[in-house]
């Protein structure tokens, strides 16, 4: 299996193809990514929740075709002469959504490949404009799953890597049995340790990391 990382995390994080571990939950996503031949009319729809890795998987795709990557609110009059990124494309608002059109006729008309990300397929976002509806519809989408036992566990070793935290190495494995098995809960296990480490002045450890989760149980 290959090992290869990419999320969306805070500034620092590495961001490189190499970074991005793949695991079931994900393999689909990073191999159509990196395989812009494959789709249909040239056009993709990356979905995943929050922390997924949507953007570290927009970045290998920018590395690789040298495309431009823009966010939703920033397409208006964009006419590109090469392969395009737009993230968050279910925050268009109806007033932006003649622009995504517009733009989805020129990277077809000039055979640019588009990749665009979000956290939901189009059916969920209350699409306005009948024409940009049926173009979303007909756009291929793919999809990054929550975390399977071997994702969740590498994201928390890159997590606490990013933040240049040296953890015993056990403590991944030992939170991702105990936490919930989201990209968001690793997130926040990983700032909550650091904070707690800050704090106290103490390394992370793995009895810090059960005082944090016997807190969360306790509150919850």
């Amino acid at each position: 299996m290959a090992e290869q990382l990419i999320f969306d995390w805070p500034v620092g994080v590495s961001l490189e193809a190499a970074d991005f571990f793949v695991s079931r939950a994900n393999e689909t996503a990073f191999r159509m990514v990196r395989d812009p031949a494959r789709w249909p009319q040239g056009k993709l729809l990356l979905t995943g929740p929050g922390g997924a890795g949507k953007s570290h998987l927009s970045r290998v795709f920018a590395v690789t075709q040298g495309a431009r990557i823009v966010t939703s609110d920033a397409i208006a009059g964009l006419f590109p002469d090469k392969a395009l990124v737009v993230e968050g494309v279910d925050n268009l608002t109806p007033a932006q959504e003649p622009d995504l059109f517009h733009l989805h006729n020129h990277m077809i008309a000039h055979g640019l490949p588009l990749l665009m990300t979000a956290r939901s397929l189009p059916g969920t976002w209350g699409i306005v404009l009948p024409d940009l509806n049926s173009r979303m519809q007909a756009t291929t989408p793919v999809r990054i799953a929550p975390p399977d036992d071997a994702l969740l566990e590498a994201l928390l070793m890159k997590l606490f890597a990013d933040r240049q935290i040296l953890v015993p190495p056990t403590l991944p494995r030992y939170l991702a049995q105990r936490i919930d098995r989201s990209y968001l809960a690793a997130q926040q296990i990983v700032a909550a340790l650091d904070s707690a480490a800050l704090a106290s002045g103490k390394s992370v450890s793995t009895r810090m990391a059960a005082t944090l989760l016997e807190q969360d149980t306790t509150h919850g």
